[in-house]
């Protein structure tokens, strides 16, 4: 066994239980800055996660992770249809990383009750075959901020009417009502089937408001997007329009630029906790350093090096680490898995889009924040270890 490590581990267990009256509280006050610092470290990481992909999922069950639509109306914002051909999807489909594509038409309108209007956005989008229900062409699917204002509940029926070269009226069924609590889509969006939207935009066979594309690894959104674009860059439709490719980074940049913005946080948190154990730590070595002035005096006389002295005291300093690790991950880990199956910590959803703390437990995270803190922690405790070479046998022998 190694020497240094034998005298930390004898050091740390004190020899047979009897605690100095000095180093235990020193002892206790490094392992709970550790432990907080991780406990913190660990809830920053987990919630921020959590967060990110939960939003980042809303937003793409949407609008998908990549959109097809044509160039005028990403230059002008008009919604001009482009034609969806077999062709256009075979070349599509054989892009990497592509998981789903599906068609979808927008058609602005006007939903009205008996008291009430309001002009939203009726999306139609494919309604899977083998669905039980929401399989007529006549139903809607409403936000609950849009059932709110109409005052309507599921099952009511409600008229909508469409203006475009002559005003057109239809008769719809509330099947269903969700919820993302994104103002964006819970104010303006609806969902009816496709081809009852194709058909009140008045437009031709294969022609559709865009594409959502969904893909399997969304780490490489942008660079699937941009294959699609090569493949697209330079074909028009039989009407004459471009094709254009974007991502939902780019049709929705402020919703991830103030995503990014969180990835800011998380530094700054995580230098701060490391900051506070590495503080903890530095002041608890050093308060052993002087209590064990006598062994080290003891240690030098016996011929042990200042570098042998210092590597028994690193030895130390990373069982309190180690402790205050283990306690980290325990507490840290436990909260997070509370919060994750219980949602006890309740949000404004109208300001954080969602109604609970969502929580995403990254292993291989988890383990880097372990290792890092670790690794700091013992580095930055070399130059306080550095006191050790200053101590004389001859005068520590006297101490007292």
């Amino acid at each position: 066994m190694n020497l240094n490590y034998f005298i930390a581990k004898r050091i740390y267990n004190n020899d047979g239980g009897e605690k100095k009256k000095v180093s235990l509280p020193a002892i206790r006050v490094a392992i709970t800055g550790v432990t907080i610092g991780l406990v913190v470290m660990i809830l920053t990481v987990c919630v921020v996660l959590g967060f990110k992909h939960t939003i980042e999922d809303k937003v793409s069950s949407i609008g998908g992770d990549i959109q097809i639509t044509s160039f005028r109306s990403y230059q002008t914002g008009s919604n001009t249809p482009i034609e969806v051909t077999d062709s256009i999807i075979k070349v599509i489909s054989e892009v990497p990383n592509i998981k789903e594509i599906k068609e979808y038409t927008d058609v602005r309108g006007i939903l009205k009750t008996d008291s009430d209007f309001l002009g939203i956005v009726f999306r139609g989008e494919t309604i899977p075959s083998n669905s039980k229900e929401n399989t007529s062409n006549s139903s809607v699917t409403i936000s609950q901020t849009i059932a709110n204002k109409l005052n309507i509940n599921a099952k009511d029926r409600v008229f909508a009417y469409f203006i475009g070269e002559s005003v057109k009226a239809r008769r719809f069924t509330i099947d269903s009502i969700y919820s993302t609590n994104m103002s964006m889509y819970d104010n303006a969006l609806c969902f009816i089937d496709l081809r009852t939207a194709t058909k009140l935009s008045g437009w031709g066979e294969k022609q559709y408001s865009g594409l959502q594309i969904a893909v399997k690894d969304k780490n490489a959104v942008n660079e699937t997007a941009q294959l699609i674009n090569s493949r697209l860059k330079y074909v028009t439709d039989h009407y004459g329009e471009q094709y254009c490719t974007r991502t939902i980074q780019e049709a929705q940049p402020g919703i991830f630029a103030w995503l990014e913005l969180l990835d800011v946080n998380v530094w700054i948190i995580l230098a701060l906790m490391i900051c506070v154990s590495g503080i903890t730590m530095i002041s608890g070595l050093l308060i052993i350093i002087l209590e064990r002035t006598q062994m080290i005096g003891l240690l030098k006389a016996l011929g042990s090096r200042n570098g042998s002295v210092r590597h028994t005291f690193l030895w130390f300093a990373a069982f309190i680490i180690g402790k205050g690790l283990i306690w980290g991950n325990i507490i840290g880990l436990g909260i997070a898995l509370i919060q994750k199956y219980t949602g006890i910590i309740h949000l404004d959803a109208s300001s954080y889009y969602v109604d609970t703390v969502p929580i995403e437990i990254n292993i291989p995270y988890i383990l880097l924040l372990n290792i890092a803190t670790m690794l700091i922690c013992i580095l930055v405790l070399i130059i306080p270890s550095q006191l050790i070479s200053h101590i004389s046998p001859s005068r520590s022998m006297r101490y007292e």
